[in-house]
């Protein structure tokens, strides 16, 4: 199930906020410039499955994803708990950066929980199957796929080189939660 919780920037101990409500999640996220949208999903694409795959699969979702939001490129991120590049790939993510680009994911199979700084808070959001999730440029985040990933999502980018990460060098994403197994 989605969830948003919200805390101070200050204190990882006590949260604002909690919801699991799609529209509350939706309103609170918007509300601070946030997309947050359930989508339809399909039973036949499963964490370690290829690009080409599941992107057949949602073509006609990409396409119109695309064709509103004028992306450059889109890539699909699959990755499976016994894949041998897990722990490298979740620490690349852990680090709060900001891209120069929205940061777009739409998860077709698992879930993973991104973390967004803004506004002296943070938010929280577990997104799982039929999430998309876009985080506005220059947002610092940061995202735990966990330490068993089971996840496809479909990435969105305007920039044609892709994933372009610009760390901030602070430790708060080592105070707020992960993504337990």
């Amino acid at each position: 199930m989605s969830q948003l919780t919200i805390f101070l920037d200050t204190d990882a101990s006590q949260s604002l906020s909690t919801t699991s409500t799609p529209e509350h999640i939706h309103r609170q996220l918007q509300s601070v410039g946030v997309r947050f949208e359930q989508w339809q999903t399909r039973d036949d694409i499963a964490a370690g499955d290829n690009q080409e795959s599941v992107l057949s699969a949602y073509e006609s979702d990409v396409k119109r994803l695309v064709s509103e939001q004028g992306y450059q490129s889109v890539d699909v991120i699959s990755i499976a708990s016994n894949n041998p590049q897990k722990d490298a790939l979740r620490l690349k993510f852990l680090e709060e950066h900001t891209h120069s680009e929205d940061e777009v994911r739409f998860f077709v199979e698992g879930q993973g929980l991104f973390a967004l700084h803004i506004d002296n808070k943070i938010y929280e959001v577990l997104c799982e199957k039929g999430d998309l999730l876009s985080v506005p440029a220059n947002t610092k985040h940061w995202f735990d796929l966990g330490p068993e990933p089971n996840l496809v999502a479909i990435r969105f980018f305007n920039n044609p080189d892709g994933w372009v990460a610009n760390y901030t060098g602070e430790d708060i994403a080592s105070r707020y939660s992960r993504l337990d197994a």
